[in-house]
C-alpha cells in the first residue's frame, strides 16, 4: 500500500508541476511546430553568425551532453536585434519545443527538440526512485534494457509519440538508470524506404532528421546490422 500511495502522490505532483511549467500550454501556438517559425529562427541564427565571425548563438553545455541537446539556441543573443521574440512554441515563450542546432561544424541548422517527452521521463524516474532501484525486465543490447512498468505501478507501459512517424515508441533504460526513447522502429522504416549510405559502427540517427523539423529527443546512438538490415544500439568501445 505504501508504494502505491507514493506512486499516486508522484503522479499528482507531476500533473501539478506540468500545469505550473506551462500555463499557456493549451494555446495552439505553443503546441504546433511551424516551418516558417523554424525558418525565421534560422535566418536570425545565420545573421548573428555572419555578424559575429562565425560564432553561434547557443548556450554553453558540458562536453558530455547528449548530441541533440548539446546546442540549444540562446534566444537572448538574437532578440530583439535579429528576432523580435522567441517563437510562441519555444520553451522560452511557454511552448513545448526547444530550438536546437545540428551540424554546427559544417552547416548549422535549426531543429526542434520535443519537450513533451520530458514529463513522462521525469515521472518514470520519480517512480524508479520511489521503488528503490531500476526494475530491469529484458536485456535488449549491451547496457540497454526494457523496463518492468508493472513494478512501477503503471497500468500500461507509457510511450512517446514519434515526431517522425506518429507511432508510439517504447522507453528503455540503461544500467545507470537513465531513461531513453527507443527509435528502432522509426529507424527501421527509414532504412527500408531510403537509399542511405550507412556503415556498421556509424551513428545512423541522422537519417531521421533529413526531412524532418525534429531531432530524436532523448535517444541513444544507433548503428546498422548489415546482415539483418536492421538498426541496433551502438555499443561504446
Amino acid at each position: 500500500m505504501r508504494i502505491k500511495t507514493i506512486f499516486c502522490l508522484l503522479a499528482l505532483t507531476t500533473i501539478l508541476l506540468s500545469g505550473c511549467m506551462y500555463p499557456n500550454k493549451d494555446l495552439s501556438k505553443n503546441q504546433i511546430p511551424y516551418k516558417d517559425q523554424i525558418q525565421t529562427v534560422q535566418t536570425a541564427v545565420d545573421s548573428f553568425r555572419k555578424d559575429n565571425g562565425g560564432i553561434l548563438p547557443i548556450k554553453t553545455k558540458e562536453a558530455t551532453t547528449p548530441l541533440y541537446q548539446k546546442y540549444p539556441i540562446d534566444f537572448k543573443k538574437i532578440t530583439p536585434k535579429y528576432l523580435a521574440e522567441p517563437p510562441g512554441n519555444a520553451y522560452e515563450n511557454g511552448g513545448l519545443f526547444q530550438y536546437v542546432l545540428i551540424d554546427v561544424e559544417t552547416k548549422p541548422t535549426v531543429k526542434l527538440f520535443d519537450l513533451r517527452i520530458t514529463e513522462t521521463i521525469r515521472e518514470i524516474k520519480l517512480r524508479i526512485k520511489a521503488y528503490g532501484y531500476p526494475p530491469f525486465k529484458k536485456k535488449i543490447a549491451e547496457n540497454v534494457y526494457s523496463i518492468d512498468f508493472k513494478k512501477l505501478g503503471f497500468d500500461a507501459p507509457p510511450y512517446a509519440v514519434s515526431p517522425f512517424t506518429n507511432q508510439n515508441l517504447p522507453f528503455v533504460i540503461t544500467g545507470d538508470a537513465e531513461v531513453y526513447v527507443d527509435y528502432s522502429s522509426d529507424l527501421y522504416q527509414a532504412l527500408k524506404k531510403g537509399t542511405f549510405q550507412v556503415k556498421p559502427g556509424e551513428d545512423i540517427r541522422s537519417i531521421l532528421i533529413n526531412d524532418s523539423m525534429f531531432v530524436p529527443s532523448y535517444s541513444l546512438p544507433y548503428t546498422v546490422d548489415i546482415t539483418r538490415k536492421q538498426p541496433v544500439f551502438l555499443e561504446k568501445k
